[in-house]
């Protein structure tokens, strides 16, 4: 009996083996840190992920080359494995006097699934004019959905409060909604407005303007140990600040720039990295950070619409950081 019990403990202990060893391979067994290739008449840029269901999520930017003219819209893809991708599915519509785009993250609220994202209007923008960035009317949006699958019209987020007009909010872009840390029920936005500006809600309807801080786009802010962590980005790579009540943050880490010197593909600029913690599933066991890259032309030199790719990379402790390939 005794030996029968040892046989059918040692073929549990190798099969959890086996499947721990499975589970870490998720990372490891991917060969490239591109997860999505851009190239000359497409770009993915400003990745948001949500983790559900042993499923990832990804939503993006994606701008394309038209016969010539240039728009962009918000797409999804979803993955198990981060190697076999579903289709690109298009979430918004095709309009360059809106073109809606850099998914900030998503939330749960109640029964829906809430996305946050941007326009970026550039009407009558068409590949053989120099780059051009989204006007003063870019305004920051949600959409919601019950099964992440189908969408609702975007809604404006009138974070400047109730009372002011859309045409007074001034331009911002790449929101990013967040729950405070210690009231529930209470969310923030985060928006790139004069650095990146904050508003509070306790509805997601009607928002309280609070304040601003200096940082540089694409914000993404999680809730760790008790602090706030932001993620932003300045001219080139991604940098960290921190804070315990939203008002006053400090520089934490180096500037985070991955296997850059190296990648022609994101030798003109690294960029928009969103981060998820992850470290207590037990398939990935990291914080994962998923990040748009372009090259090997600067984006002012027109790799802007055009060969920007979205790239992962994992950390133990958001200051190190590893990617595939990395040791090669």
């Amino acid at each position: 009996m005794k030996i029968f019990l040892s046989y059918f403990f040692i073929l549990f202990l190798y099969s959890c083996t086996q499947k721990t060893g499975t589970q870490t391979n998720v990372l490891n067994s991917l060969e490239s840190p591109i997860i999505f290739k851009g190239d000359d008449i497409s770009a993915y840029r400003d990745p948001a992920v949500l983790y559900h269901a042993d499923v990832f999520y990804l939503f993006f930017t994606l701008v394309r080359n038209e016969n010539g003219s240039i728009y962009s819209y918000t797409a999804e893809r979803h993955s198990v494995d981060l190697k076999k991708w579903s289709p690109v599915k298009i979430l918004t519509p095709r309009d360059q006097s809106l073109n809606f785009c850099s998914p900030g993250n998503i939330i749960r609220h109640k029964d829906d699934w809430i996305l946050c994202l941007q326009t970026y209007p550039r009407p009558n923008h068409t590949k053989d004019q120099e780059v051009r960035y989204g006007n003063s009317d870019a305004r920051v949006y949600t959409i919601r959905s019950k099964d992440l699958k189908n969408w609702s019209e975007p809604k404006i987020i009138k974070v400047k409060g109730p009372d002011v007009k859309i045409t007074d909010m001034g331009r911002m872009i790449d929101p990013y909604i967040l729950e405070d840390k210690d009231e529930r029920g209470k969310w923030w936005c985060f928006y790139k407005q004069n650095g990146v500006s904050m508003s509070y809600s306790y509805d997601l309807q009607n928002w309280t303007f609070f304040g601003n801080t200096e940082s540089g786009e694409n914000v993404c802010v999680l809730n760790e140990n008790n602090e706030y962590l932001l993620f932003h980005s300045p001219h080139n790579g991604i940098a960290i600040k921190r804070s315990t009540n939203l008002s006053s943050w400090n520089d934490w880490g180096k500037l985070i720039t991955l296997g850059q010197e190296k990648w022609n593909w994101a030798k003109g600029r690294i960029t928009a990295g969103a981060v998820v913690n992850l470290k207590e599933k037990a398939n990935l066991n990291k914080y994962i950070m998923f990040y748009h890259g372009s090259g090997p032309k600067s984006e002012k030199e027109g790799d802007f619409d055009k060969n920007a790719s979205i790239g992962i990379a994992w950390s133990d402790d958001l200051l190190n950081w590893d990617w595939p390939g990395k040791n090669n």
